[in-house]
């Protein structure tokens, strides 16, 4: 029996997803353009990437069913999905409800997966360590490779000298807890 299955999943990706969202409309529109080096992507295309590279563990999971990524073109999927998805032009609201809509959906399929489906391996191709994952580890990986790039927009905030939603809770809540032991004292 495991303890986290699809619904705890699916919770803690809107979790994230939603602190994703929260970032992109502190960001302001005028700085979606921004990049914090040229060869980065930016903000825009951060937010498009993030999105759009949930399609591949769908594709794999939901679409192909997979139990191999041997002859999986990892390469041609990107080329041909997610970096086209990276370089479309759209406006703050386009990509806000994408993330929204897109999330939700994705969210939804992580519910519906049985705790027979998590468990099941992947074989990955020759050379790559290790040599198989559980379902549940590969769309787990969804979301840790959201809060990779959600860190980088929270630097990009930094930059923009735009603090944090999270480093502004901590803070309040740090004060807080200062305030009340300042009255117990």
């Amino acid at each position: 029996m495991i303890y986290y299955g699809s619904k705890e999943l699916a919770a803690s990706f809107r979790t994230v997803r939603n602190n994703t969202i929260k970032i992109a409309e502190e960001i302001p529109e005028d700085k979606y353009d921004f990049r914090v080096a040229p060869d980065c992507r930016s903000v825009a295309q951060t937010l498009a990437h993030i999105v759009a590279a949930v399609k591949v563990q769908q594709h794999i999971q939901f679409v192909e069913g997979r139990s191999t990524l041997v002859g999986f073109d990892f390469f041609n999927f990107f080329k041909t999905v997610v970096i086209p998805e990276e370089e479309k032009r759209r406006t703050k609201a386009e990509l806000l409800e994408l993330l929204e809509t897109e999330g939700e959906a994705f969210a939804k399929q992580l519910e519906g997966c049985t705790e027979e489906f998590l468990g099941q391996s992947v074989e990955y191709p020759e050379g790559m360590t290790p040599r198989t994952k559980s379902r549940f580890e590969m769309l787990l990986g969804v979301k840790e490779h959201e809060m990779h790039h959600r860190g980088q927009l929270m630097v990009t905030q930094r930059v923009l000298g735009i603090t944090p939603h999270l480093t502004r809770f901590m803070m309040e809540r740090i004060k807080e807890m200062e305030a009340a032991a300042a009255l117990k004292s």
